[in-house]
């Protein structure tokens, strides 16, 4: 199995990054978890021109995918900037369209989200009640049982870890798309691609949050010397470092499992989504040490990154969830 990304595959993920590096995305998340999503939906626009959201979608629907491995590359860079929405959510609601077949659901939504002009979110009853970005998505998305809906209402916003998480109790109402076997099969695929999109953000933020200590500590003086040179300060970002490295293959190897429709791709991207999960977290509790008091500060932009790691180490599968998964299979 390779794991090593080709040149077109490290090209894409530089320009992503160039992309959203110039977008002020710090600004655009705090514009969204204030309930105005202009700014994020620009940068979404960017996005969507970049090809992001079409790495979902087949060809036969104006995509390029359905590309795992890719979309794993693109979340990774959007995990490393934080971009704010249900991007996730959209991709996965891709995925579970794709499998119902040529149907008119698929043909209603599939051109929008690959375009860009379609934000959808995606709700799967089985875990939980809640839609993330209801009030900004053109298309919501409700999977009860073998009962597809669209067009369900969803409830005021509640409270999150992540402020810019605007999650929605929803309703079962709405107009059914599908139903039957061939839409919880659907759903059970849109979960693991939402698992793997996930395990890709949590490892671009935790990168984020280790790149951004790391330059802390390194100007910042204690004693007369940088804090980085304390050799506990070493330990702690060097057992942060290994964490991420360790992830990004079972990140990749994922991906790669999945688009071979592998038999294990399951166990696979609970691996994955464990463990970037759990580095991630790792990351924003050596960030928040080491940059001491003021990483508690709304202010700071790297709270917006801090915010983020523990509520995107839970969605798409908790790390209890994924640990009895992989021992189960």
């Amino acid at each position: 199995m390779r794991f090593l990304l080709d040149a077109e595959q490290r090209e894409f993920a530089r320009s992503l990054d160039g992309l959203l590096a110039s977008s002020d995305t710090p600004a655009a998340v705090r514009s969204w978890a204030a309930g105005d999503h202009s700014p994020g939906r620009a940068v979404w626009a960017r996005l969507a021109e970049a090809g992001v959201f079409a790495l979902a979608v087949p060809e036969r629907y104006d995509g390029f995918g359905p590309l795992p491995l890719d979309i794993a590359v693109a979340f990774t860079e959007l995990g490393r900037h934080a971009v704010p929405g249900p991007l996730v959510e959209t991709v996965a609601a891709a995925a579970l369209l794709d499998r119902l077949g040529d149907t008119d659901a698929a043909a209603a939504h599939l051109p929008g989200i690959a375009s860009g002009k379609t934000v959808a979110t995606l709700c799967l009853t089985a875990l939980g009640p809640y839609a993330l970005d209801a009030d900004a998505a053109d298309a919501v998305l409700v999977v009860d049982g073998d009962v597809l809906r669209v067009g369900a209402e969803a409830g005021p916003v509640q409270p999150s870890a992540d402020p810019a998480r605007r999650l929605s109790r929803v309703s079962t109402g709405g107009t059914v798309l599908a139903q039957g076997p061939v839409v919880a099969s659907a759903a059970a695929h849109a979960a693991d691609v939402a698992a793997l999109a996930t395990a890709a953000q949590s490892l671009g933020l935790g990168r984020a949050l280790l790149a951004r200590t790391v330059e802390y500590v390194g100007r910042r003086t204690q004693f007369g010397v940088p804090v980085g040179s304390f050799q506990a300060v070493k330990h702690r970002l060097a057992d942060t470092l290994i964490a991420l490295e360790f992830a990004e293959p079972l990140v990749h190897g994922a991906a790669l499992a999945l688009a071979a429709g592998s038999p294990g791709a399951g166990r696979d991207v609970a691996a994955a989504k464990v463990t970037a999960g759990e580095a991630a977290h790792r990351a924003a509790r050596t960030a928040l040490q080491l940059h001491g008091a003021i990483g508690y500060t709304d202010e700071l932009d790297l709270s917006l990154w801090i915010r983020k790691a523990r509520p995107l180490r839970d969605a798409w599968g908790t790390p209890a969830a994924c640990r009895a998964r992989v021992l189960a299979a």
